[in-house]
């Protein structure tokens, strides 16, 4: 495949406004880094929302409502909404967004993990917010649950809306997870499979480590998948350039990483994703466009939406 879909997560509910000036925390401003990364190149835009208070994460479908009216309006690019929300909420709050806008791709976690952000307390010590330190202290003691009665309920809410997902396997396990549900016949091909690296609770970000996931995934989906990757902080561009040397999509994204470079914060999603971009070119591939992305994965198009 010489066409590389690069997927942009805007905002995501682990790192707090407290980390980066940069984060993008308002509908205003997530709309804006949503369409500036769209106009950088990124085909495809994963989409969290914020309280424009306080930053924290904010699973209500109202609060999606303003950034997602106003980045249709103004690109083409695909919107993929989360269900994985925060760690903390109910798979029912979770899938709440998607299940009412309908969106293009959603995402959905594939298995329960240990969800560990506690580090980020030894790098940060000063927080605008409460919330911020007790929900990084809270993860020390957290289980994401994903469990084989959330999948379900996901997948029975979302697949009568012609919803595609973005399958995010932190592990191999997560891997055998999708294929069980790809065998029962509750989700169809071809599969959009995120492989993700380097978050304490999942996998590492070792070369090896991205190697073995994607033999696993070949071996259980043969042709009938589609592989991306991201990864956490530091490890985000090395993983990306690797994947997209082994023919896979890549993911980008101030929910993924902060930094562009060593000490350097990204001032915003689009430096990231024309980061990505000159990696894949100068890999003599090319990054794909909203039109190129949708046929690559089969999606419903975006007229077919609720907003």
């Amino acid at each position: 495949m010489t066409q590389v879909i690069i997927s942009c997560a805007i905002t995501g509910s682990i790192h707090t406004p407290s980390m980066s000036p940069h984060l993008p925390v308002t509908a205003a401003e997530i709309a804006e880094s949503a369409i500036g990364a769209a106009e950088a190149g990124a085909a495809i835009v994963h989409l969290h929302a914020r309280n424009p208070e306080d930053g924290r994460p904010d699973q209500t479908p109202e609060a999606f409502e303003p950034f997602l009216k106003v980045i249709k309006q103004a690109s083409d690019v695909v919107i993929n909404l989360t269900t994985g929300g925060s760690p903390y909420m109910p798979v029912e709050e979770r899938v709440r967004p998607a299940a009412t806008w309908k969106p293009e791709v959603a995402s959905l976690n594939m298995g329960s993990m240990n969800f560990g952000l506690f580090p980020m307390l030894k790098r940060y010590k000063d927080f605008k917010h409460e919330w911020e330190p007790a929900m990084l202290e809270g993860s020390y003691d957290l289980v994401f649950r994903n469990s084989f009665k959330d999948i379900r309920f996901a997948l029975e809410t979302l697949n009568s809306t012609g919803t595609r997902y973005e399958f995010e396997c932190y592990d191999t396990s997560h891997l055998y997870n999708l294929h069980y549900f790809w065998t029962e016949g509750l989700v169809k091909a071809p599969l959009f499979i995120q492989t993700c690296f380097g978050l304490l609770g999942g996998i590492g970000a070792h070369p090896e480590e991205v190697l073995h996931m994607k033999r696993t995934a070949d071996r259980l989906f043969g042709d009938n998948y589609r592989w991306s990757v991201l990864a956490a902080g530091r490890n985000q561009m090395a993983v990306a350039a690797q994947a997209a040397s082994m023919g896979g999509h890549v993911r980008v994204g101030l929910e993924d990483s902060l930094w562009l470079d060593k000490g350097v914060l990204a001032q915003s999603n689009a430096e990231q994703v024309l980061r990505a971009r000159k990696i894949i070119e100068g890999l003599g591939l090319e990054v794909a466009t909203p039109a190129q992305a949708r046929q690559i994965l089969s999606l419903k198009g975006g007229d077919e939406v609720g907003f």
